[in-house]
């Protein structure tokens, strides 16, 4: 039987365009704030590393928070586009605020209007934003192909914007005048720019009502309507291997985000062209992109996401192994072949990513018979805040522990050996750790179990008294 469709293409694309609302928070800040506060502003990277694992403290009971809030809202927007479309004007103002730290302020008021502005971008605005637009993917269709559809959408346009940022960047900064003065330029263009967008993509999709999520369910509205406090929604999700897997996942993957991104002091320092990180963003964003496009085709042919996803990783795993043999040969060209390599097998975990998490929803549905979807998105954005600060403050942490000097144009042996240990060799055992987290992540086969068995019970003489 052929699912009910619910999204015409502007839908698909409407939604997927939220992403660049997104990426130009995202990409920007963990692309740039590090070199921005080191070699602008002046700050010391591991003081600034220690701030950022500090504001994860306060970003702790937000996630769950913000999740079972959405799950709570009801609004004539619906329960998920009021967060994200408010959240987001706090996204514009803070991240704006980051990259305007007045230069003549003393060092201390320096590192607190940092950890101010970083955390309530983080734990509070971008936490609700992101949430909101992640928990969409199961609240404005029931059909599997078109979350999948979705998602793809998404992150073509998320890893565009970021291809777009990485590549531009340095040079908007240079031409806005440089220095404090360029950055602070940029920042208010990027957050004006996302503000346009997440309003457009807020508007370009609608929720379904409560009927018609629980539609050929078995349950009444009223039963999935049940309330429930926060604890209980951090009980139902907690309890959910597949939503601890993905959150898993998802740190590690921030976490070698930010590695890669690192790349901007490896370029700087090891390949000593600044301008080489533009042109690895390329090979990191083209072969994803490419992969997005497929994702939709490949899920369907392999009827699921399971095995395309597993498979894909094992892929990217032998591109990262190949890329530290590269950096070690010295070779470019070589870097950049099977940088590409890397991430195109990749690409079709951040393809259906949402689909999945849509799936893990299912899975709690199955089995507790709550409805979570809000609270259950909370491991997108966990996993960015927990993974990107994690990862950031680790960064900072050891490229202060090897003695970088951001007013060196040559750094001491010492951080070139640990340049080549962040750039190269953290994000190979990371690929490692998800492909080996993936393989025990199927949750489509665990609800095809449940639903067998539920058909079973309910069918004459299936019931065991």
């Amino acid at each position: 039987m052929q699912e009910k469709t619910y999204l015409k293409w502007y839908n698909k694309v409407g939604y997927g365009s939220g992403d660049i609302a997104g990426n130009v928070v995202y990409a920007f800040l963990s692309s740039f704030v590090m070199i921005y506060l080191t070699n602008t502003v002046g700050l010391n990277p591991g003081i600034v590393g220690t701030l950022i694992a500090a504001s994860k403290v306060f970003d702790g009971v937000t996630d769950i928070f913000f999740g079972a809030m959405i799950d709570k809202t009801k609004t004539r927007l619906g329960k998920a586009r009021p967060w994200m479309l408010y959240a987001y004007i706090g996204c514009a103002v803070t991240l704006a605020a980051i990259f305007a730290i007045p230069v003549d302020l003393g060092k201390t008021s320096q590192y607190a209007w940092f950890f101010i502005a970083y955390t309530l971008l983080n734990a509070v605005f971008y936490t609700a934003n992101n949430i909101a637009y992640s928990a969409l993917t199961a609240l404005v269709t029931r059909n599997s192909k078109e979350r999948v559809q979705m998602g793809s959408y998404r992150f073509i346009f998320a890893f565009g914007t970021s291809l777009l940022i990485q590549s531009v960047t340095l040079r908007a900064v240079a031409a806005c005048g440089g220095g404090a003065v360029g950055w602070r330029t940029v920042a208010i263009l990027y957050a004006l720019i996302g503000l346009l967008v997440n309003t457009v993509s807020a508007l370009s999709v609608k929720e379904l009502s409560e009927e018609e999520l629980n539609e050929d369910s078995g349950e009444n509205v009223q039963a999935a309507e049940e309330k429930y406090g926060l604890a209980t929604a951090a009980r139902l999700v907690i309890s959910n291997k597949y939503y601890l897997m993905i959150c898993g996942v998802y740190i590690l993957q921030q976490v070698y985000t930010t590695m890669l991104n690192m790349g901007i002091y490896y370029m700087t320092y090891v390949l000593k062209n600044e301008n080489l990180y533009g042109v690895f963003s390329w090979a990191i964003n083209i072969p994803l992109i490419a992969a997005l496009v497929f994702t939709p085709t490949l899920v369907a042919r392999w009827k699921g996401m399971y095995k395309l996803n597993l498979r894909g990783y094992m892929l990217g795993t032998f591109g990262r192994a190949m890329v530290v043999a590269a950096g070690y040969l010295g070779s470019i060209p070589l870097m950049l072949l099977f940088t590409g390599v890397a991430a195109l097998g990749q690409g079709p975990w951040q393809g259906d990513m949402n689909a999945v998490i849509a799936s893990c929803s299912e899975y709690t549905y199955l089995t507790k018979h709550k409805r979570v979807d809000g609270t259950m998105y909370s491991c997108t954005s966990l996993g960015v805040k927990l993974g990107g600060g994690l990862g950031t403050a680790v960064a900072g942490l050891m490229l202060a522990a090897s003695g970088f000097d951001g007013s060196l144009a040559v750094q001491p042996e010492s951080c070139m050996q640990m340049l080549y240990l962040m750039y190269l060799w953290i994000p190979l055992f990371i690929s490692l750790l998800i492909t080996f987290v993936l393989s025990k992540m199927n949750v489509e086969g665990a609800n095809a179990e449940l639903k067998a068995q539920q058909a079973f019970q309910e069918a004459p003489g299936g019931r065991n008294f």
